[in-house]
């Protein structure tokens, strides 16, 4: 089906051209002034929340897991941060491509109109967030306004609320710093003609206040038939220091994305459709996506002295968002395929307050970081979906010729649900970290009621519940110096029975209790310099409190639970000079163990990877020559709960070279798949299976001033 030989040999060729044009250039570069030295890369996190500053490889900033000044060494869970220039040397710009070097985690396909993962075994489409506030609609997040991304593993919800039962991916932004104006552009182009274009400038705009402007256009392309599609975003941030113990911050973005809804291939005799991967089973004229989103931030910061602070934050955020599909079903053979269809459309609106008081102390030899907070959301959530109807509205699906191009049949449009729902949250949360010496503690809980009202106007059923629900977490650190941190750490959370999106509330849902997790944990954090950090994890994850259907009674029931143990482990930082490093490893065992229906136990859970390896690596030969090479390997899993659809095992091995040309311009190749591994990286059950995308490349050119 794909014209993988003359793609490879393009690509190839272009990547030798390319070293052969660059490889003279270190003889340059030996005579060259000190000023020319290509910026310092960092792949450890930096001391920024807030402001966006990039520091160097000494700083670690672990506050996203404490909502306190926390070194990430003494944070006691497993998270891993991915920094901007780690992002810019994989030449990644969307969340879920950042997502794929992150172990522990795995992607679902997202229907192809959104991020949806599991993190360690849990499935989730909002446990995303924007500088700790949450961001649950279900969209693709670009990463031009973004400064890095943080995986915090296991439970959080003293951290971050409901859900977050696998854990939370937190977007931290970049904003406006003070005294220091600069101006970057950049742009991408790939061997599918996808490009991006992006600009970011930051101006001090008086004494004490400075404005950033971002933005980025995109158009999308790739091995797939008919895909294509376009992302704009616009992101104004702006910094004020309002005193000597006050500063402002207020944040502006507009995304604004549309695209074709690729629902990838149907299976076939328990694996992914062969011999399809550029086939789109869908119609290239109805499968649509759009979504256009505004995100108002502010946040207030005052230190009322050197150990206590506050800060307050507001976010505003509008999602509207509609998208259609034709999509490939169950039945495939060797002829035919089955199509059914539908379409959604989405209007929701956040409100989010959240307010922190952080205390500094000590009485006599403890030292103490107290945090007190409070949150309150509403949540007005309005959605519609039409079913498609084949064969003048009789059938809901239809069979088709299995060919190259799919022939889809007229079609009408027929209601199938529309419903509108309110919710309101209010949230109180305690912690203390106890610095006894060679042993800290962490010790909080948070106290959550969730107040939902829902109206299914479809099936004319108007429905409340209200649940209240404390999750504590308890975490215990040896630190035998202070480069080496030992933990034991447990954690609880709970998602409603409404799900993680509260589109609806059924009447079945109304009845029931929200599902619980646990997690405990072992770990280890090591710092054997300044610029490397060695973690270590072994958790057990619980999930109980499960809907279960008893095939006797055919009644729900609460008695569902599944387990996911396993253990992780990760190096990242600079080991020697010049190589810079984001290595993972993560073992899985995760399958249900106890239901209503006993035939469920023992089941695998869907999507999770026995065996997951994740590795980027970054090596400077000269101060202006560099080469990048990164690899992912997952071994086999299921497609979905049935455990009656394997997607293989894979190994994909990406490239790049990077070159500064001069002060201000530089220059990098980018080649994903090096060696052109046929691979389904995601699904999204056991029909809608994610080809990956064979050998390509892309180009990318930085200009700094």
């Amino acid at each position: 089906m794909r014209e993988f030989n003359i793609r490879t040999v393009i690509v190839r060729t272009a990547l030798l051209a390319t070293v052969a044009a660059i490889v003279p250039a270190p003889a340059l570069a030996e005579t060259a002034p000190e000023t020319s030295a290509a910026p310092q890369r960092e792949y450890l996190p930096g001391n920024i929340v807030v402001t966006g500053e990039r520091d160097s490889y000494a700083s670690d900033d672990g506050s996203s897991g404490t909502k306190t000044p926390t070194p990430i060494i003494d944070v006691p869970q497993a998270v891993t941060t991915i920094t901007s220039d780690q992002l810019e040397d994989q030449g990644v710009t969307a969340l879920n491509d950042a997502l794929r070097f992150v172990p522990g985690v795995s992607l679902e396909t997202g229907e192809g109109h959104r991020d949806e993962v599991f993190i360690r075994g849990q499935e989730t489409t909002a446990d995303f967030y924007l500088d700790g506030l949450r961001d649950d609609a279900q969209y693709y997040r670009s990463l031009y306004n973004v400064e890095r991304v943080e995986v915090l593993k296991g439970a959080n919800a003293l951290i971050f609320g409901r859900g977050a039962g696998g854990g939370a991916i937190n977007r931290v932004s970049r904003v406006a710093i003070f005294d220091m104006p600069q101006v970057n552009g950049s742009a991408q182009l790939d061997t599918f003609g996808a490009f991006a274009l992006t600009a970011d400038a930051n101006i001090p705009a008086a004494e004490g206040v400075a404005v950033r402007l971002m933005g980025t256009y995109e158009e999308f392309n790739n091995h797939r038939d008919v895909y294509d599609g376009r992302f704009f975003g616009f992101t104004p941030t702006l910094s004020a220091q309002l005193g000597p113990d006050t500063r402002f911050f207020a944040t502006y973005t507009y995304d604004d994305d549309e695209r074709v809804v690729d629902r990838g291939l149907p299976s076939i005799n328990g694996g992914p459709l062969q011999g399809y991967d550029e086939t789109f089973f869908g119609d290239a004229d109805y499968n649509l996506s759009d979504i256009e989103v505004h995100i108002g931030r502010a946040r207030l910061e005052h230190d009322f002295s050197d150990g206590w602070s506050l800060n307050a934050s507001l976010q505003y955020a509008d999602y509207d968002k509609f998208y259609s599909n034709i999509v490939p079903g169950g039945g495939t053979t060797a002829t035919t395929v089955n199509l059914s269809g539908y379409e959604s459309g989405t209007d929701r609106v956040n409100v989010i307050v959240q307010a922190n008081i952080v205390g500094q102390f000590e009485t006599g030899s403890l030292g103490h970081t107290l945090l007190i907070g409070a949150e309150a959301t509403t949540s007005e959530t309005d959605s519609v979906r039409d079913r498609v109807l084949f064969n003048n509205g009789t059938a809901t699906s239809v069979t088709v010729n299995l060919a190259d191009t799919i022939a889809v049949p007229a079609f009408t449009l027929a209601p199938q649900r529309a419903s509108a729902s309110e919710l309101s949250t209010v949230s109180l949360y305690a912690q203390e970290q106890l610095d006894i010496g060679i042993l800290q503690l962490v010790a909080g809980v948070r106290y959550d009621r969730f107040d939902l009202e829902s109206t299914d106007f479809i099936a004319s059923f108007s429905g409340a519940r209200v649940d209240e629900k404390v999750s504590p977490r308890f975490g215990v650190i040896l630190k035998p110096q202070d480069n080496l941190s030992i933990y034991a750490s447990y954690a609880e959370s709970f998602l409603p029975s409404a799900g993680d999106q509260f589109t609806v509330l059924s009447q079945q849902d109304q009845g029931l209790e929200p599902e619980s997790f646990e997690n405990l944990e072992l770990g280890l954090k090591w710092a054997p310099h300044r610029e490397l950090l060695l973690t270590a994890a072994v958790f057990r994850l619980t999930r109980s409190n499960t809907p279960s259907v008893d095939p006797t009674t055919n009644l729900t029931t609460l008695v569902g639970e599944s387990t996911v143990e396993g253990f992780e482990l990760g190096l990242v930082g600079e080991p020697v000079d010049g190589l810079s490093v984001s290595l993972g490893y993560t073992y899985l065992d995760a399958e249900i163990t106890d239901s209503a229906d006993a035939t469920d136990i023992g089941t695998v859970l869907q999507q999770v990877p026995e065996h997951q390896v994740t590795a980027w690596a970054r090596y400077d030969v000269t101060d202006r020559l560099g080469f990048g090479a990164g690899v992912i390997h997952q071994s086999d899993q299921f497609a979905s709960n049935s455990n009656n659809v394997v997607l293989p095992a894979y190994t994909r091995v990406d490239a790049a070279i990077f070159f500064e040309a001069t002060d201000t311009l530089s220059l990098q190749v980018n080649v994903e798949n090096l060696f052109d591994e046929d691979y389904y990286p995601s699904a999204h059950g056991d029909n809608n299976i994610q080809p990956g995308a064979p050998l390509n490349a892309s180009v990318g050119a930085r200009l700094r001033f």
